[in-house]
C-alpha cells in the first residue's frame, strides 16, 4: 500500500511515523514536512531524526539477523526504495510550507518541547536532505500521478501542504486513492481552544479547501483519539524493546502536560491512531457526514462543524470516527512496535 505521510514532527507524528516504519502493510513513499507543532526546519529535522533512528534500528537488526545466518549477506528490505548497502530504506523527506495559508505560525512548545520531540535524539546528527528537492505539495502531485488511485495521504499535520496541492493541481481527489487525516474535534471539546482542535486550527482555510475538494476523506478526530491512550503500563512493556527508551523518552513532557489538562496519567495518540487506520480501518466505527470549518469567528475561529442531523441538507463529504476500540488499538500498536 503506497503511502505518503505529511507531518509536522512533534511527539505523536514521530510515534506515527514509527507504527508505519516497522508496518509490513505500508510502502513509505515519502515524508512531507510542514510548520505546526514547531516550525518547518525544526519538524524536517526531527523528521529527518526518526526516520535516521529507525534506519539504524534496521542495520543493527539485519546485521544481527546476517551474522546469526538468518539471512543471506545481500539480503534487501522491501520498502519504499532500493535497499542501500543492502540494509536501509532511503524514504526521502520533502519540506513543504513554513507558515499557514492566511495566518501567523501557532507553535505547541508546551506540549511537545522547544524542539518538538520533548529532547530525544537531542545528539542525533542525521544526514542531510538532498539537493534540488521539490516543494512537498508538487512531490505530493507528482507521486499522485505516478501511481493513479493508490496513493493514500496520511495527514497529521495541518493541511497547508495539501492546500496548495490542490491549488496547483484542482483533480488531486480524482487521483488519490484516499486521504486519512488527523484533526477536528466533532462532537467533543477542542484542545487549543474550547472548540478547536490543533491542526485545524492552525490553518482552516486550508482544512476548509481540502473538505470541499472531493477527497475520498477518513477524519480522524479528538473525538476517538483521545480513547486511544498511552499509560505507563504500555511503556513498561517497550521498555524492553530497541524504541523503548525513545518512546518513553520524548513522551515524559507530552504525557505530563496531558496529566495537568486531564487528570490522567497518559497521553492520547492522535497521529499513531490515524496512521494504524490506514493500515486496518476495522479498530474505527465512521459515519458519512457534511463536515465544515468556521474560518470568520473571533470565539470559534477553527471549529470543526460536523452536520450529524443533516440540518444544512448538505451532501456528505467525510468519512468520521465515531468509535474507537482504544485498548486493541494500543494491543496493536504496542505489538507493531515490539516486532
Amino acid at each position: 500500500m503506497p503511502v505518503i505521510m505529511d507531518v509536522d514532527t512533534g511527539v505523536d507524528d514521530a510515534l506515527a511515523l514509527a507504527l508505519v516504519w516497522k508496518s509490513k502493510q505500508v510502502e513509505l513513499v515519502g515524508v512531507t514536512t510542514v510548520n505546526g507543532n514547531v516550525s518547518l526546519s525544526q519538524a524536517t529535522l526531527n523528521t529527518r531524526k526518526v526516520i535516521h533512528m529507525l534506519q539504524q534500528l534496521d542495520e543493527d537488526k539485519q546485521r544481527a539477523d546476517v551474522e546469526a545466518n538468518k539471512v543471506p549477506l545481500n539480503f534487501e528490505q522491501k520498502g519504499a526504495a532500493s535497499a542501500r548497502n543492502g540494509f536501509t530504506r532511503n524514504v526521502p523527506i520533502i519540506p513543504g510550507a513554513n507558515e499557514p495559508l492566511m495566518r501567523p505560525t501557532f507553535f505547541e512548545h508546551a506540549v511537545h518541547g522547544n524542539d518538538g520531540l520533548g529532547g530525544a535524539l537531542s545528539d542525533m546528527s542525521p544526514p542531510e536532505l538532498e539537493e534540488g528537492l521539490p516543494h512537498a505539495a508538487q512531490f505530493i502531485i507528482e507521486e499522485a500521478k505516478k501511481r493513479p488511485g493508490e496513493l493514500t495521504l496520511l495527514m497529521t499535520a495541518p493541511l497547508t501542504n495539501l492546500a496548495i496541492a490542490l491549488r496547483a493541481c484542482p483533480e488531486l481527489p480524482q487521483i488519490v486513492k484516499r486521504v486519512v487525516m488527523m484533526g477536528g474535534a466533532l462532537q467533543t471539546f477542542g484542545n487549543v481552544t474550547p472548540v478547536a482542535e490543533y491542526n485545524i486550527y492552525v490553518d482552516p482555510e486550508a482544512a476548509k479547501m481540502v473538505l470541499h475538494a472531493g477527497f475520498d476523506l477518513t477524519i480522524v478526530g479528538l473525538d476517538v483519539t483521545r480513547q486511544a491512550l498511552l499509560r505507563p503500563e504500555h511503556l513498561e512493556k517497550l521498555d524492553s524493546t530497541p524504541l523503548g527508551g525513545f518512546v518513553r523518552t520524548c513522551t515524559a513532557q507530552y504525557m505530563e502536560r496531558y496529566r495537568m489538562r486531564n487528570g490522567v496519567a497518559a497521553c492520547a495518540m492522535h497521529d499513531p491512531l490515524a496512521a494504524y487506520i490506514v493500515i486496518d480501518a476495522s479498530i474505527v466505527k465512521t459515519h458519512r457526514y457534511y463536515v465544515d470549518v468556521e474560518t470568520r469567528s473571533d470565539l470559534c475561529d477553527g471549529q470543526t462543524v460536523c452536520d450529524v442531523q443533516n440540518r444544512l441538507g448538505r451532501e456528505a463529504n467525510a468519512n468520521v470516527c465515531v468509535e474507537v476500540d482504544g485498548e486493541a488499538f494500543m494491543d496493536r500498536f504496542i505489538s507493531v512496535l515490539q516486532a
